[in-house]
């Protein structure tokens, strides 16, 4: 069941290879670097980075343009030098940092996956270290206690954010509530 209705995470696309249990289309789309390279001059991506010194990640623009269509709000999981490319070409992006409770937690997870080599680990703690430094640069934060915590407050982010008023019509249903008043109105005055 999803965190909220309406709300869908996209696939990403990256160079580095599967992880044990992850599946190509529902985790990631795993491409050969030809392949990203090729989508990436394409202007296939909506945003695209090298993370971790070495592996390519990339959002299709095609995706998010798809849901946006459906009335869909979607959810990126991107580093921050894909959420400044996404800023620029969508200025109403709502950007939400998620950040570990503490610097040793944040260390424990990546070590308690054991997904990577320890040199691997190295890169990802090394780069949460640069993107901890941009986390004031995001409209919100989320400070990551345990996923349902961390679901319950994306939901509660993506739910307001469909209440701002420049996100609505307004001035519909003011319209609508003030010519219903008026007629109120009128009738109790008569």
């Amino acid at each position: 069941m999803p965190i909220c209705p309406g709300l869908r995470e996209s696939i990403s696309y990256t160079t580095r290879p599967p992880r044990e249990g992850e599946v190509d289309g529902r985790d990631y789309f795993f491409v050969t670097p030809e392949e990203f390279e090729r989508r990436k001059i394409a202007g296939d991506f909506l945003e695209w980075a090298v993370v971790h010194k070495d592996q390519c990640y990339g959002t299709s623009r095609a995706q998010v343009r798809a849901a946006l269509r459906e009335g869909q709000d979607i959810v990126l999981e991107i580093d921050c030098q894909g959420a400044e490319q996404v800023r620029r070409e969508w200025k109403d992006a709502v950007l939400v940092f998620v950040a570990p409770p503490t610097w040793a937690e944040l260390v424990r997870r990546l070590r308690g996956r054991d997904t990577e080599s320890d040199a691997e680990v190295q890169k990802r703690v090394s780069s949460a270290f640069r993107e901890i430094g941009e986390l004031c640069r995001y409209d919100y934060l989320i400070v990551n206690e345990s996923s349902r915590e961390s679901a319950t407050e994306l939901a509660a982010i993506v739910v307001a954010e469909r209440q701002r008023m420049s996100r609505t019509d307004c001035g519909e249903i003011r319209d609508r509530l003030l010519a219903e008043g008026r007629a109120g109105l009128e009738e109790t005055r008569t």
